[in-house]
């Protein structure tokens, strides 16, 4: 079983000197990865519902200090040499897809084929506002962006024509190390999600309320992956893991339930400090997965 850390791109993470030392501790301590998360800017107040928590409000404050995911992860890139660099998840359809698709592709290059872009589609209108693109229609442009990105990763002329994007004429060099492509790990649980990440995801990064709720999302995408005709086994799973709850059997379940990567969040490990913490639970945990 994978073991990753998040969100290091906020809080204690981005005070200066942290974030690169803490990348080398947890690549040393024999974390697989570290993921981020994503907003441009969190609203003071918002009528927009966050999906993931009976409130409708996500828990951090837009008073709060959190930096770009791709900076943070080139940061913890640069100080390290095999520990895997996770979004989870960017806000594709906000995105302008050509920056993106560069920068990925940059940070691919530069990492030595480090990174997995894990993207979703959003749900905070106001801030969709803030940046000038439309809400509506979201997950149709993400779908379009995915595939225009996908063909400027391979390095060939571009001849791309769709609804959002219309590339023609040029090269994206570098190209990524990982081919065929980024790995695109889609996030999102509604039904749109899954139909996504069946046609057109390389992984899944799924927030979840427990154990059975998982399962039952499982039983979704496998029901999707037979429709579509993809082999679910193709599909990288990651999803959180409450350590403090869960315990190490909560570890092994997950696993039978089809997880690849579990995903551990320090400040909920109420263990103290990040260093700690990963220590900490290194020592009781890695060992047995």
């Amino acid at each position: 079983m994978k073991v990753g850390i998040v969100p290091i791109n906020s809080a204690a993470f981005i005070k200066p000197g942290v974030l690169g030392s803490f990348g080398r501790l947890v690549e040393e301590l024999g974390y697989e990865s570290v993921w981020t998360f994503e907003h441009v800017i969190l609203p003071a107040a918002y009528d927009s519902v966050y999906p993931y928590s009976p409130t409708g409000k996500i828990a951090v404050a837009g008073s709060d200090s959190f930096v770009d995911p791709l900076i943070a992860l080139t940061w913890i890139a640069a100080t390290t040499t095999t520990l895997r660099l996770g979004t989870g998840v960017n806000i594709l359809p906000q995105a302008n897809p050509l920056y993106l698709a560069k920068q990925a592709a940059s940070l691919d290059h530069l990492s030595n084929g480090r990174l997995m872009l894990g993207l979703g589609i959003g749900w905070l209108k106001e801030e969709f506002d803030a940046l000038g693109v439309p809400f509506e229609r979201r997950g149709a442009r993400a779908d379009e962006y995915i595939d225009a990105m996908t063909a400027a990763w391979t390095g060939e002329l571009m001849n791309f024509t769709g609804e959002f994007v219309d590339w023609r004429g040029w090269q994206m060099q570098p190209t990524p190390v990982q081919k065929p492509r980024i790995p695109i790990v889609i996030g999102g649980t509604t039904p749109p999600a899954i139909r996504r990440v069946a046609a057109r995801g390389d992984g899944w990064y799924v927030i979840h309320k427990d154990l059975d709720q998982f399962r039952d999302l499982m039983a979704q995408l496998r029901a999707e992956c037979d429709r579509q005709g993809r082999d679910i086994r193709e599909l990288e799973i990651t999803a959180y893991w409450n350590y403090g709850r869960e315990g190490l059997d909560g570890a092994k379940a997950y696993e039978d339930a089809g997880v690849d990567r579990l995903l551990v969040s320090v400040a909920a490990l109420r263990m103290g400090d990040p260093e700690t913490a990963v220590r900490r639970l290194a020592d009781e945990a890695l060992a047995e997965l």
